[in-house]
């Protein structure tokens, strides 16, 4: 692109708090972005900061033209409603694809949203590449949060999985789990899946991260996933690890993502 017309896509971030895991996700997103070239822009807001400081931020990204994905680092503090900022977000520039009309379309047989959230789509894209058939297959997602739960169970939907959620008030989790040919986990809660959680063969994926202090590591803490995984790899036929399993299959997506609404916005082919 940068070659061909002078231009490169820019991805902006907005990140409010010190949210340990938001922080590793925002410096994985720079990382990236500043090695394939995607100019890489970022607005750090306090923990207390107002509703109208965020959308602001949110609006001067929409209004930059150099600007051709917005990310709003999920979840925001208590205090702000994360609705109605993400409404705010120009749906040509919602990279993550978390505005109301792209989760709507990705929901509806016969819409394609402009952007499919990168989590989801990391992971389906980790079944594919690894010669994983989706069709027929029993799919169980542990976790139903807008941000990977509900687009990863619509995703394996469009994929023709039969899909089960197991969510906090679900009966007998463990037993359903047990059912799963392909089982994707986005609980946030450590070790939560154990082998007597897997039926032999299963496929898993563990999109979980819990920071947990640990001063041996370059930054205070490392991340541990949903599941255990020492004895879940030894029932499962395929599983990822925590981190560098989803974590830069995400990161991948986003610059698909942003590379993709650049393309557009310059009527790049």
């Amino acid at each position: 692109m940068k070659e061909s017309i002078g231009q490169v896509p820019g991805l902006a971030v907005i990140l409010v708090g010190q949210q340990r895991d938001s922080l590793t996700y925002v410096r994985n997103k720079k990382i990236g972005s500043e090695e394939v070239g995607i100019t890489f822009l970022m607005t750090m807001l306090p923990d207390n900061c107002t509703e109208n400081e965020v959308c602001n931020a949110l609006q001067s990204y929409n209004e930059n033209p150099s600007v051709h994905g917005i990310i709003l680092q999920l979840p925001l503090p208590q205090h702000l409603d994360e609705g109605k900022i993400l409404g705010l977000l120009t749906l040509e520039k919602d990279v993550d694809g978390f505005h109301p009309v792209n989760i709507g379309n990705l929901a509806m047989l016969g819409r394609e949203p402009l952007f499919i959230p990168c989590t989801p789509q990391g992971c389906i894209e980790l079944l594919i590449r690894s010669g994983i058939d989706i069709k027929g297959k029993k799919a169980v997602v542990v976790g139903r949060s807008n941000i990977v739960g509900l687009p990863t169970s619509l995703l394996l939907q469009r994929h023709h999985a039969t899909v089960t959620i197991i969510h906090a008030y679900t009966k007998n989790p463990d037993r359903i789990a047990r059912e799963a040919d392909i089982l994707i986990t986005a609980a946030g809660v450590p070790n939560l899946v154990c082998k007597n959680w897997l039926k032999p063969g299963a496929i898993v994926i563990d999109v979980g991260t819990t920071p947990v202090e640990d001063p041996e590591c370059e930054h205070g803490y490392r991340l541990i996933g949903d599941v255990c995984f020492e004895e879940a790899s030894k029932v499962a036929s395929a599983i990822t690890p925590v981190p560098g399993g989803v974590g830069p299959m995400t990161v991948a997506m986003l610059l698909h993502n942003t590379f993709e609404s650049a393309k557009r916005a310059f009527k790049f082919t």
